[in-house]
């Protein structure tokens, strides 16, 4: 029995045995020998035969399939981490992953940005900035420090590709624009299929040919920190280094951290 079948098995039994008959609508009886719901008594409220339930319990290799699990997480009360979990060791991709993940920043985490001396921004699951500080701001001067909330929220892929000034403040704006869609592809690989992402992926590819170019090259490459140069408008040319977090509580959320190394040319 391989390991994730070992644990899916284990993981049912101890959700089976952990609750009680009455909240799950059935008698108690005097005749239970152990705690918690019978196998067929799982296996009623999935949908499934009691056969199949206790080949899965039993580490067998039998495929559960995503539709499977879902009614599981539904009928045995799952939160969202034991969801997850269950997902993760059945091997299949939550096709409501995306909804059970929020695209916005925690109160505590966006008061935090005001504590941090240097740029910082949180970007969302489609790379919008949620939240910035005021270094962020002044960094990205004719961007976040002329937003408001009338418009689109600020995007960090709209913004290298449609902003009229971005090839001047990006040092070597086509190597970073490359890798930046490349990262882009490897963070969104389990969800390409959501609204959201499909919408703005086809916006950006009507509306910048090179952006179109890079995405249907297929690249992927995960998120690296390193250093990013920019030509500011009033500092000149400036060095920095970046460095991404992702909170655990909202994984889908990064935390975006750029140190400067120094002024280069003021």
């Amino acid at each position: 029995m391989d390991t994730r079948r070992k644990e899916l098995a284990e993981f049912l039994q101890a959700l089976r045995q952990r609750g009680t008959p009455e909240e799950f609508g059935f008698p108690s009886g005097a005749r239970r020998r152990t705690p918690g719901l019978r196998r067929e008594e799982v296996a009623q409220l999935v949908g499934i035969s009691a056969t199949w339930y206790t080949w899965i319990e039993q580490g067998r290799k039998v495929n559960v399939s995503a539709e499977a699990l879902e009614r599981f997480a539904t009928a045995l009360k799952l939160t969202k981490s034991e969801r997850t979990y269950l997902f993760d060791m059945a091997d299949r991709r939550d096709p409501q992953a995306h909804m059970l993940e929020a695209d916005t920043a925690p109160d505590t985490l966006v008061n935090m940005l005001d504590s941090i001396q240097i740029p910082a921004y949180i970007m969302g699951r489609t790379w919008d900035l949620l939240a910035w500080n005021k270094p962020a701001e002044a960094l990205f001067s004719g961007w976040l420090d002329v937003w408001n909330k009338e418009s689109l929220q600020p995007n960090l892929l709209r913004f290298v590709f449609l902003h009229a000034n971005a090839k001047q403040f990006v040092v070597n704006w086509e190597l970073r624009a490359r890798r930046l869609v490349a990262e882009f592809r490897a963070d969104c690989r389990s969800r390409l299929e959501e609204p959201a992402l499909q919408k703005l992926v086809y916006e950006l590819t009507q509306a910048n040919p090179e952006f179109d170019r890079f995405w249907k090259q297929h690249d992927v490459l995960e998120r690296q920190g390193g250093q990013r140069e920019f030509n500011h408008p009033q500092h000149g040319l400036i060095s920095y280094q970046q460095v991404t977090l992702r909170p655990v509580e909202q994984e889908q959320l990064k935390l975006v951290l750029l140190q400067a190394d120094a002024i280069l040319n003021d």
